[in-house]
Formats: structure tokens, C-alpha cells, sequence
């Protein structure tokens, strides 16, 4: 399957026409192309001298203040052989490298590791380096895990791959460069994004240079493309991490590109630590992981313990369609500048269009990510709602896994997302993961379900049954008081 770039971002001036979806499917609403990506980049500097003792968190600086300590997951740790493992209190705990602790401290502003990361750590650090299958909380850190796996596993006098991070979207392998290079902004360590390119970056893949970057984060079609042209050498690779790996390994997903470069690697390399980290994973993908890693520590989550308590989930009972694009304009998006950035998620390309239209004509300015306009224009979005430049994100499930914006504090499910092959069955998996797109790491956030017909009943009903939880009623759409009262529980007014 080709790299996921299935995206297109529109502004309120102009909401460009877009043909309905092909009719085959993969994870987001479109399949990508198969170009590559010459995006590349290197960390900071390396200081001459490290002062760690002197490091501080500067606690003014946080940037949410909705914040509450995550609570402590239900986590169940499996071990295989007989390696001790000591949960880690403190990051120094760890041994790290100095320019390691400086990252940790002063440009990621972590003061402790959470609970996934105090677990997951010192199982990925230490000797003998055993794979590991890793499941938590939406927001709870597993970025940092695998991020710090591969910093501290590469020799920066090595000038080859030496980890490999693998990605379902182009999305998540920016963002998760991103964090690599604040996190190893000291240490000198060399990284490159293997993504498919714009028109106006392209490069043929014969003309490009042997990778020599000592880390490699991309989606699975490009990184195998320049595996078989023999430009990304796999002899060094010491870590290989599936971010999202219940998706990289699903039938419809990226299952067989990922089996592919697994095994490329196990031929050439003499050892490679493998991790898969996600938040879900449902009983036929843990069942084939763990048939792929088949001496390895566990990680789980039960499913009753997966829905974020920091997180309010709400359901609206909506006449109809229109009652919904009135809710969210009147009720939510009016709460929602206030506390913070919103991201509303929809099913279909069409039902973006749609919406973004319905807002824009009411005056509301908003973006649309879905799979109509360039990689450029798509990037250019996803810069602007960061940086907090525009406040409302209407997105397919193209952002529902691993998109990390900590001032996003309300997600409204447009449409409740749906089975491919069973329309009537929720799909459980990805709900999950758009809710957690609010309540980052701890914070305080609110999810509003809209529903307006006997099937969405239904289908929210599944949802409640399936994770064991309750989700509470709003008791009138139209009542600006009880969307108030809402927030307030949530922690957000």
C-alpha cells in the first residue's frame, strides 16, 4: 500500500469542490502517491559543556491551564527471560547522556516520566534489548518513549541509519521528527523525514544520495522505495519502532509494506530492537504481533480502562443535520475560543466540504483537512492551527491517531466513525483515538457527540456498551446554559 497523503486544507474564502472518495479504502479517505520526500534536517549543535544540576523547569511556561496530573493507567506488564526491570521515579534514573537530560528538561519541560514512560523506559534501555509491545492512554507519552529509545540507542561517530520510525501518515512522521529534534537538539545526532514529496520538492530517486542520517522517520511506501533502490541502508539499524503499529499491521492498513522492511531489516542486521506502540489494539492484531514478536516484554491497557478520565464525554440528540451545524456554531464554537482550539471530525470528504461551508457563510473562519488539495497546502494548515493561528479544524480521521496540538481542548464528532466492511458497527478503535485528540498528556478536555437519527443512537450506544462507560446527555441542543454547564464539569469554564 502507498504512503498515506490523503489530505487537502481549505481556508473560509475559498472552499475548493471535491470529487466524492474512490471507492477503495485505506485508513484516512485516500491512499497516497508514491513519491518521496527530500525533507531533511539535523539537530542542534553540540555544547562544549553540559551543566545538567543546573537545569530547571520554569513551571510559568506551561502553556495549558487546564492541567491536571494524568491519572494512573491500569497498566498490565508482561516480561519475557529473566531481565530485572526497576520502574524509573526520576529520567536520571535512566543514565541518561547529559545532552539527553538537557533535552528532556529544558526544551521538552518534563520534570518526571509518566507512568507509560517509567514502565516502557527501562525495559527499551536496557541490555539485552528485548522488542517490546507497548499499549497506553491517548496522550500519556508514548511519543517520548520511542523518541528517547532511538536517541540513546544511536552512535552519533556512526554516520549511518541506525533507527528507523515508521508511520502511518505524513502527519504524524513530521510531527514525530519534530519532537526528535527538540528532544536531541544537544546531542548532535543527524535525522531525516522519508515522506512523499510536493510537486515542487521532487526529486527522482535515482539522483538522491545514500542516506547517511543516523535516524529515519517516514511512512512505510517511502521508506521501502528507498530501501530497494539501495538508498537507505538497514546493516546498522539497531531500533525500529511502528508508531500507530495496530494500524501499521492490519490487513487494511499497512501490513504488508511493514512485513517487508521487518524482514529486510532481520536479513542485514544482526539484532534490531522492534517496538510497537499504540493506543489500541484490537485481539486480531495482538494476536498477530505477537506471532511477529515472539520474545518480547508486553505492555496492555484493558479496553474499560482506555476512555481518558480528564477527558468529559457528551452526547447532543439533534432534530437533524442542520440542528448539528446550528450546535456547533451557536453552543460549542462560542464556548470554544474561549478555552482554547477545536477540532471536529467528519466521516466523509463531503460532509467537510459541507461543514466548512455552513460555518463559513455564518462568518466562522476555519480550516478543512481531507484529501482535495496539495501536500503543501496540507502542510501549510497543519503549521497555522500549531502555531494557533486559526482556532477550528474540521478533519476526516485522517488526524484521529497521533495528531498532538496541546491546545486542543474540545473535539466534536460531526459523524461517529463507522466499520468500512460493517457500516453498523462503530469503529471502536478509532473513536478512541479522536477523543483522545483533546486532554493531551493530563489536560482537561470535552468531546461532544452529535447525534440526529436512530442509527447514530445506535451506533453511540455500541460505543458505551463496548468500553463499559456512560456517556452523559446534554439535555437540550438548544440550551446555552446546559453547554455551560457542560464545560464547567469538564473543568473548562
Amino acid at each position: 500500500m502507498a504512503d498515506s497523503s490523503n489530505v487537502a486544507a481549505s481556508g473560509t474564502e475559498n472552499v475548493p469542490e471535491v470529487n466524492p472518495p474512490q471507492v477503495r479504502r485505506s485508513w484516512a479517505d485516500e491512499e497516497d502517491d508514491m513519491a518521496e520526500e527530500p525533507t531533511s534536517s539535523a539537530s542542534g549543535d553540540k555544547p562544549a559543556e553540559l551543566n545538567v544540576d543546573s537545569l530547571a523547569i520554569d513551571e510559568s511556561k506551561k502553556v495549558n491551564k487546564f492541567l491536571d496530573e494524568p491519572e494512573d493507567s491500569n497498566i498490565k506488564a508482561v516480561t519475557s527471560g529473566d531481565t530485572p526491570y526497576t520502574s524509573a521515579s526520576t529520567f536520571e534514573d535512566l543514565k541518561l547522556s547529559p545532552e539527553l537530560l538537557q533535552g528532556l528538561y529544558v526544551e521538552m519541560r518534563f520534570n518526571k516520566p509518566s507512568k507509560i514512560q517509567a514502565i516502557s523506559l527501562p525495559m527499551i534501555l536496557t541490555p539485552p534489548y528485548k522488542d517490546l509491545i507497548a499499549q497506553a492512554h491517548n496522550g500519556s507519552g508514548k511519543t517520548t518513549c520511542f523518541v528517547l529509545g532511538m536517541l540513546s540507542r544511536v552512535d552519533p561517530n556512526l554516520k549511518a541509519p541506525q533507527a528507523l520510525c515508521i508511520c502511518p501518515t505524513r502527519e504524524l512522521a513530521i510531527q514525530n521528527l519534530e519532537v526528535l529534534l527538540k528532544m536531541g537538539k544537544y546531542t548532535g545526532i543527524s535525522t531525516e523525514c522519508a515522506i512523499p514529496s510536493d510537486s515542487s520538492n521532487y526529486l527522482p530517486i535515482y539522483k538522491r544520495a545514500p542516506i547517511t542520517a543516523q535516524i529515519v522517520i517516514g511512512t512505510p511506501g517511502t521508506i521501502k522505495k528507498w530501501m530497494s533502490a539501495k538508498k537507505l541502508g538497514t546493516r546498522d539499524i539497531k531500533i525500529l519502532v511502528f508508531d500507530e503499529a495496530d494500524h501499521m499491521l492490519a490487513e487494511d492498513g499497512f501490513k504488508d509494506d511493514s512485513l517487508r522492511i521487518m524482514k529486510d531489516i532481520e536479513k542485514n542486521s544482526v539484532h534490531c530492537q522492534v517496538l510497537l506502540f499504540s493506543a489500541t489494539f484490537n485481539e486480531t492484531v495482538k494476536n498477530f504481533v505477537s506471532r511477529v514478536v515472539k520474545d518480547g516484554n508486553q505492555l496492555f491497557v484493558k479496553k474499560e480502562d482506555l476512555s481518558l478520565e480528564s477527558v468529559k464525554q457528551y452526547k447532543v440528540d439533534c432534530p437533524d443535520e442542520l440542528s448539528k451545524v446550528q450546535v456547533i456554531k451557536d453552543r460549542i464554537l462560542e464556548f470554544g475560543e474561549r478555552v482554547g482550539q477545536t477540532i471536529i471530525f467528519v466521516r466523509t470528504r463531503n460532509s467537510a466540504g459541507m461543514l466548512h461551508r455552513s460555518l463559513a457563510d455564518y462568518g466562522y473562519k476555519c480550516t478543512t483537512i481531507q484529501g482535495a488539495l496539495k501536500q503543501e497546502d496540507r502542510d501549510k494548515i497543519i503549521k497555522e492551527f500549531k502555531q494557533g493561528y486559526t482556532k477550528v479544524l474540521i478533519s476526516t480521521d485522517l488526524l484521529a491517531r497521533g495528531f498532538d496540538q496541546s491546545q486542543v481542548n474540545l473535539v466534536v464528532n460531526f459523524d461517529l466513525p463507522v466499520k468500512h466492511e460493517t457500516p453498523s458497527e462503530p469503529d471502536y478503535e478509532v473513536y478512541l483515538h479522536r477523543i483522545g485528540r483533546a486532554g493531551r498528556f493530563g489536560r482537561k478536555g470535552a468531546v461532544f457527540n452529535l447525534l440526529c437519527s436512530d442509527r447514530d443512537k445506535m451506533l453511540m450506544e455500541k460505543i458505551e456498551k463496548h468500553f463499559g462507560h456512560r456517556i452523559a446527555e446534554v439535555p437540550s441542543w438548544q440550551s446555552e446554559k446546559d453547554f455551560e454547564e457542560a464545560l464547567k464539569a469538564a473543568g473548562l469554564a
